[in-house]
Order: structure tokens, then sequence, then C-alpha cells
């Protein structure tokens, strides 16, 4: 299975601890003290963490499902019986319903820390508390709205995708937030028990076994989403025929393999994901994609050439931009977060909030022209306001 993303995270995680706190010996020394005999606060304690304010006119609820498919076994521990997925429901909600929504468990917290390797020195309760702007169980509003299903990267539990899905909820939106089970850090399942990346372990599946596996996943969603008994208490909200995908590394690659597979998604983003699996030589049956990386990778002559290759089997519109100052995780919530613990730009050169309203604008941009109709002069090409989008391609 292939790293692309882990030192990256990596190294941003490794920022979220709090200023004072990593450079304390470097900040005592320069002061011209010793630092203290006794052992400091522990990292974290005191800070809150936030995500960007969600930018549209609508108020957020977030309500969790648990399907389980029982078609198919589990395909990396089929021991576990069949597959089961954990799906975060984002939606259009009325103001001031519902409690305030945690950004994900204290055990899945735990591990995610612990995976990026800094779960002894930042509480994983402070993770878990961060602030998402979304209510809990909150009433919804009435109407009908596009829905897109968002896939996060290898590794990466689907929350660090959560400033996306609430931004795109409060625009008028359904968000289905997929994890992946065993695939990320870890993610609870109503019964308490906390599932860990088993995957990680597997040397011998390969980055395109992944993805094939996570089409499965995405389609079996969309069916219990859209049938005729959806498994969410609020499906009256989803309008069946504006159906789009977005994800970012592994999950951008998903979002292509999963159109190729189902006619019902109508259009795709891939945040900064290699084609494991290549878009088919027939195309996507004219159907929209949106590519949007950073420039090292995915740059016309940059150092990944999937997008290159592939870009002409793209059949129907198509944008590729890149992010100047970008990297790989940038299009995520950690560079966010690392910039709410009193560090910004660690995220390439770019500042994490400039490069969250950047994904979120594009993304939603694309949404609202290929779903809902409105036409979006900032896909017709570069923009003074925004330099750092770059157009790498466009018919």
């Amino acid at each position: 299975m292939t790293r692309i993303r882990r030192t990256a995270v990596a190294v941003a995680l490794a920022l979220v601890l709090p200023l004072p706190i990593i450079g304390a010996g470097t900040a005592f020394a320069g002061a011209g003290q010793t630092p203290a005999a006794t052992a400091p606060p522990r990292a974290g304690q005191g800070v809150q963490l936030e995500l960007p304010r969600p930018t549209g006119p609508h108020a957020v609820g977030v309500n969790t499902l648990h399907l389980v498919d029982r078609n198919r076994p589990d395909p990396w521990v089929p021991s576990a019986g069949p597959r089961q997925l954990m799906v975060s429901m984002y939606y259009p909600a009325q103001s001031r319903t519902g409690r305030p929504a945690p950004y994900m468990t204290t055990e899945e917290a735990r591990l995610f820390l612990a995976m990026e390797g800094i779960g002894s020195t930042f509480p994983a309760q402070t993770l878990a508390d961060t602030r998402t702007y979304a209510s809990t169980d909150a009433r919804p509003e009435h109407g009908r709205y596009p829905l897109v299903v968002l896939s996060p990267g290898f590794e990466l539990p689907r929350q660090t995708l959560t400033g996306l899905a609430v931004d795109l909820a409060s625009r008028g939106y359904v968000v289905a937030l997929v994890n992946h089970t065993y695939e990320d850090s870890g993610t609870t399942f109503p019964d308490g028990r906390t599932l860990g990346c088993a995957l990680c372990d597997l040397s011998n599946v390969t980055d395109a076994e992944n993805v094939q596996s996570r089409t499965e996943d995405l389609s079996f969603v969309l069916d219990q989403l859209t049938g005729h008994h959806s498994t969410w208490q609020h499906a009256q909200l989803i309008d069946r025929k504006r159906i789009g995908m977005a994800g970012h590394s592994l999950g951008g690659n998903a979002v292509t393999a999963t159109m190729a597979a189902d006619q019902r998604v109508r259009a795709g983003a891939d945040l900064d994901g290699r084609f494991f699996v290549p878009v088919p030589t027939g195309g996507l049956s004219g159907r929209p994609v949106l590519l949007l990386g950073n420039p090292a990778n995915h740059a016309v002559g940059g150092d990944e050439s999937s997008w290159a290759t592939d870009w002409p089997d793209l059949d129907g519109w198509k944008r590729w931009l890149t992010i100047t100052g970008a990297n790989h995780v940038s299009f995520t919530d950690v560079p966010v977060l690392a910039h709410e613990a009193g560090i910004p730009g660690v995220d390439g050169s770019i500042p994490a909030a400039r490069a969250e309203q950047l994904t979120r604008d594009y993304v939603a941009a694309f949404f609202d022209e290929q779903l809902k109709g409105i036409p979006q002069p900032l896909l017709d090409g570069p923009s003074p306001a925004d330099p750092e989008v770059v157009f790498q391609q466009r018919p």
C-alpha cells in the first residue's frame, strides 16, 4: 500500500502542539532562562480548537448512520462478518435546534493522534471537542437538496473532511461523510467498539484494490440513502437526481472509479488524489470532473503523472486546478487545526485558513454549477481575487 500522504500528515499534526510547548527549550534559551525542573503543563491544556465558520446561509445539522452490507463480507477482516460503515450526515437545519456536535469521539481522537506520533503529548479530548458549527439532531429545513458524498484519504478518519462537509451543508447540500472501516486510524461504532487500521498492516493489498473496495462502499451508501426504504430518517431532503461525490487522496480516485461503475453520480471532484485506477478509456459518459491539487505533484509536468495521462479520457466538462503553496493535506482540516493551536501556515507556504477557503469555494462552485445549474464564473478562468489558483488545463 503506497503511503503518499503519510509524511505530510505526520509533520503537520506534529505542529498541532501549541507553540510555547514544542519550542519551550529554544524559547527559554533565547531569553537567557533555564527551563524549570518541574514538568510543563501537558500540551493542549486549555486550547479550544474550532473549524472556520461555514459560509452559507443555512444552519447545519448532523446525525450518524451505522450501515451494514449483509451481502458483502468485510474485505480486510473477513472474520468480522458483513461490511459495516459509519456515515456522518450533514444537512441544512433550523437555527437554534439540536446540540453542539463533537468533532469525533475521544477514542477516535486518541487513535488518530497515536498514529501521527503525538498521542502522549496532546490530549485526545481537546481534538475531540473541536468546534464544528454543526448541531447533533437539529431539526431539518424544509426542501430537497443535492446529495454530495465525501470519501477521506487513506489512514485519515472521515472527520478530517468535516470543514468541507459543514460548509457544503450550509450552502444547501445534504452531505454524507463516509468512513471506510479498517482503512483509517479508528472509527467508533454504536456498540462502543472503535476499530483501527487493519489495512495499514496488510502489505499485499494494492492501492488499486483499495480503490475498488471503496467504490463498493460508496455505491452501497447510495443504495442505503436513496433507495425506496432509506435508512436515513431525513431522506426526504435528498434530491435523488442530483448526486455528486468528492474525495481526498485515495478517496479522490474512489470518486472517479465510482463514477465509472455507478451512473447515479452526476459529478465528481478529486482533491489531490492520484489515479491508481485509471479513468476508463471510453470516459465517464460525459459527466463533469474537477481536479484540484497541489502543484508539486499535480501541476503539468509535476512529480505525479496520472492526471496528465488520464486527462484526455475525461470526456465531459472538466477543470484541472492547483493551489500554489498547498501540499497534500491542504484540502483537509489538519492544517486548520494546527493554526487554531497557534501555528499558522504549517501546510506548505499557504496559510491554513486560505487553503480551507479556496477548497470550500472551488468545490462548492463546481457542485453549484453541475448539480444546481448555477453558472460559476469562478470556474471559467484565473481570477485576480484568487492568484493562488492556477488553471493547469481546461477545454
